[in-house]
């Protein structure tokens, strides 16, 4: 079993929580902020919140060598959809490769970097901020789970679901693969029937096969897609 949270590196105030992570850090490091100055996103994007209203947490993992190691960005986002699920009482979905939506909103995303032999997971739930607080000009809405369930919730609580939930996820992912979780991403597929582009190609989306790779119907023909910028109508 991999123990997630030992050590636990809290700060009130950092650039990026992904920075926290030292080369030679043990598996199972975390890193969390009050408040990131520069955090990071997908495709050199920037993700802020103001102090106290959003969880920031990096983690340190060293996947198997036989484990391709970006599957772990839809195991974080498998895991921060539970999370979000229970401190919401509604249904979450997974819109890949890495987006956690709720109410058609992202209100979650998930960034992995890949260095040397361990992969730095960062995940960012938006909590309590408010309808203010949110970027305006996203390139998809953003809500945080204030806005949607219309109260303020409890950081400390969301978090400890977050590394109980990846940390059984990660489990079943190193034992069977993304297989192990592929029901799961199944049932919370944001972008299954829609109608995308990835990358400049339209297609309908078909689904996420068991290697985490998305299933798009071009006039017909399935391809496989292993990464790209997806927007949806």
């Amino acid at each position: 079993m991999t123990s997630l949270g030992q050590p636990l590196i809290h700060v009130e105030e950092c650039e990026s929580t992904q920075l926290l992570i030292e080369p030679d850090a043990t598996e199972g490091t975390v890193a969390v902020a009050d408040y990131q100055s520069a955090g990071r996103g997908r495709l050199g994007r920037t993700w802020e919140a103001p102090p106290r209203t959003a969880i920031h947490a990096s983690i340190a993992l060293r996947p198997p060598p036989t484990h391709p190691p970006q599957e772990l960005t839809l195991v974080g986002a498998a895991a921060a959809a539970d999370a979000v699920e229970v401190a919401a009482d509604l249904f979450v979905q997974i819109k890949w490769p890495n987006d956690v939506m709720l109410n058609r909103r992202k209100v979650a995303g998930v960034l992995g970097e890949l260095r040397d032999a361990m992969v730095v997971l960062g995940i960012g739930i938006n909590v309590n901020q408010t309808r203010e607080e949110l970027p305006p000009d996203a390139r998809q809405p953003a809500g945080s789970l204030r806005t949607i369930t219309g109260r303020e919730h409890d950081r400390e609580a969301i978090l400890a679901t977050l590394l109980a939930r990846l940390e059984h996820h990660y489990d079943a992912w190193r034992g069977g693969g993304l297989a192990a979780l592929y029901q799961d991403l199944g049932a919370r597929d944001f972008l299954r029937g829609r109608r995308v582009t990835v990358d400049g190609l339209a297609g309908t989306a078909v689904g996420i096969d068991r290697a985490g790779r998305l299933v798009l119907d071009v006039e017909g023909e399935q391809r496989l897609i292993e990464s790209g910028e997806v927007s949806y109508s």
